[in-house]
C-alpha cells in the first residue's frame, strides 16, 4: 500500500553557488564552505549539543529545483556523457520520486550567534539557499567502507581541466580563488560539449566567471 509522509524543512544552507551550472557534482571535491541555519521552530542550541565533537556530518536536503510529479525510471548521468541511460536508483540524479539529496561535509564550526544556531561546513555541493530536511553525524566506524566499489563511476574517469587565469583572479581572496579554480577544474560542461570557441559562465560568490576550454585547459577570460 502506498503511504505518504510529510517532511518538514528544518533550515537552509548558504553557499557560494548561485546557479546549478558549476556546482561540484559530489561533496568534498572543493574547499567551498556553507553555513547551515535553522528555522525558528528548530533554532535551539540543545538540538546541536555534542555535534562539535564530530568531524563530519551528512546533510539530507531538498532538490528544490527538481520537483516533478512524473516518475522516470532511467536517467542519463553526466559521467556517461549524457548518452547512456541507467536506472535512477543507480545514480545520484536529482530527478527522483522523492527529491532528496545526500551530502557528506566537514564540520568547521558549530556556534550560536545573535540567538541563531549556525553550522559552518566545507566541501559543499549545494545551491545557495537549498532547504535542509535533516543533518546526521558521520560515523567513521560504520559509514566508511574501504572495500566499496563505484559502479560505472569507476569505469568512467572524471574529466579534469588545468585552469589558467592570467592574473584575472589576483584581486580576490585566496579562498575565493581556490574555490573558483577547483570548480572549473572539475569541468562543469556537459560531456558532449567540446566547442573551443564557446564561452562558459559560472556564478560563484558574487562573481560571474567566464572561461573557455581548449585541449583540457580552461582559460578564465573575465570575472
Amino acid at each position: 500500500m502506498e503511504s505518504t509522509v510529510n517532511f518538514r524543512h528544518i533550515g537552509k544552507i548558504c553557499t557560494p553557488f548561485k546557479e546549478k551550472f558549476g556546482i561540484p557534482r559530489q561533496s568534498g571535491k572543493t574547499a567551498a564552505k556553507g553555513e547551515i541555519t535553522f528555522f525558528p521552530e528548530f533554532n535551539d542550541p540543545n538540538a546541536v549539543r555534542g555535534l562539535n565533537k564530530f568531524s563530519h556530518l551528512w546533510i539530507l536536503f531538498d532538490f528544490s529545483l527538481a520537483h516533478t510529479e512524473k516518475f522516470e525510471p532511467t536517467v542519463r548521468p553526466p559521467r556517461l556523457g549524457g548518452n547512456e541511460r541507467v536506472g535512477v536508483f543507480a545514480t545520484r540524479s536529482p530527478f527522483r520520486p522523492n527529491p532528496v539529496g545526500l551530502s557528506s561535509v566537514k564540520i568547521e564550526n558549530v556556534s550560536v550567534r545573535d540567538g541563531k544556531v549556525k553550522i559552518t561546513v566545507s566541501g559543499v555541493d549545494l545551491l545557495d539557499g537549498t532547504p535542509i530536511f535533516d543533518i546526521k553525524p558521520y560515523l567513521p566506524y560504520s559509514d566508511a567502507h574501504t572495500d566499496a566499489t563505484g559502479g560505472f563511476t569507476d569505469e568512467k574517469k572524471e574529466r579534469r581541466l588545468t585552469v589558467r587565469d592570467g592574473g584575472i583572479l589576483d584581486g580576490i581572496s585566496d579562498y575565493e580563488r581556490t574555490v573558483i579554480k577547483e570548480c572549473i577544474a572539475q569541468d562543469p560542461r556537459p560531456s558532449y560539449q567540446n566547442d573551443e570557441e564557446r564561452v562558459y559562465g559560472v556564478k560563484i560568490f558574487d562573481f560571474d566567471v567566464k572561461f573557455k576550454v581548449k585541449d583540457s585547459v580552461a582559460t578564465i577570460t573575465s570575472i
